[in-house]
C-alpha cells in the first residue's frame, strides 16, 4: 500500500544511487556538498516516515519491511564508497578508520540475520535507547565526513597537526558509534542466544 510514509521510505532507496555517484569523485567538492545536502534530506525523510506513519495511523507491513532495509542500504552505501576513496583516514591510524565501518556493517547484517530468525518464533527485538543513539552517533559521522570533503578548507591546527573540522568530528563520532555498535549488537545478541537450541 503506497502510503505518504511509504512513499518517503521508497524515494530513500530510490536516491541511493545517486548518492552513491556524488560521492564517487574525490575532490569534486560541489558534488560532495549536494551528496551531504541529499544525505541530510534522506535523514529528513527518515524521521518523518515514522511520525507520519504513527501520528495518521498508517503504519504498514510494507513499511515496516522498508524502513530499516532503507536505512541499511543507506548506511552500507556511504561507509562503502567513503571506504573506497580513502576518505575514512585521518592522523595517527590511518586508514584502520575503516575497521569502524566495518564493525558497523557486520552489525547490521547480524542483527537484520538475528531479526530474520527470531521473527518465526514471534520474538521482537526492540530498538533500545542507546541503539537510537548508535543511529545518532553513525548518522553524524557520516554526514560530517561527507561536508568535510564538500569543505576541505575548513580546518584548524592542534598540537602541529592540521586538521579538516567535519572531517575529524565524522572520524571520531564514527569511533563512537562502532563502541555503541558493539554494546548493541551484544544486547540483541543475549536476546537470541535465548531461543537457540
Amino acid at each position: 500500500m503506497l502510503t505518504l510514509p511509504n512513499i518517503l521510505t521508497l524515494s530513500r532507496i530510490v536516491a541511493i544511487p545517486l548518492l552513491a555517484f556524488l560521492l564517487w569523485w574525490p575532490g569534486w567538492e560541489v558534488g560532495f556538498l549536494m551528496a551531504f545536502a541529499l544525505y541530510c534530506l534522506m535523514g529528513i525523510t527518515d524521521y518523518f516516515d515514522g511520525y507520519l506513519a504513527r501520528s495518521s495511523g498508517a503504519v504498514s507491513k510494507l513499511g515496516i519491511f522498508l524502513d530499516p532495509i532503507a536505512d541499511k542500504i543507506m548506511v552500507a552505501s556511504v561507509i562503502l564508497v567513503l571506504a573506497a576513496q580513502g576518505v575514512l583516514r585521518g592522523p595517527y591510524v590511518g586508514d584502520a578508520h575503516v575497521v569502524a565501518g566495518l564493525v558497523i556493517l557486520v552489525r547490521e547484517i547480524a542483527v537484520s540475520g538475528l531479526r530474520e530468525f527470531l521473527g518465526p518464533l514471534q520474538v521482537s527485538v526492540p530498538v533500545s535507547r542507546l541503539a537510537k543513539w548508535k543511529t545518532t552517533f553513525q548518522m553524524l559521522a557520516l554526514g560530517s565526513l561527507i561536508l568535510g570533503q564538500g569543505l576541505p578548507n575548513w580546518n584548524v591546527v592542534v598540537s602541529g597537526i592540521e586538521a579538516n573540522v567535519p572531517h575529524t568530528v565524522g572520524l571520531v563520532t564514527l569511533w563512537g558509534a562502532a563502541i555503541l555498535t558493539v554494546i548493541t549488537g551484544w544486547d540483541y545478541l543475549r536476546v537470541g542466544l535465548k531461543h537457540m537450541d
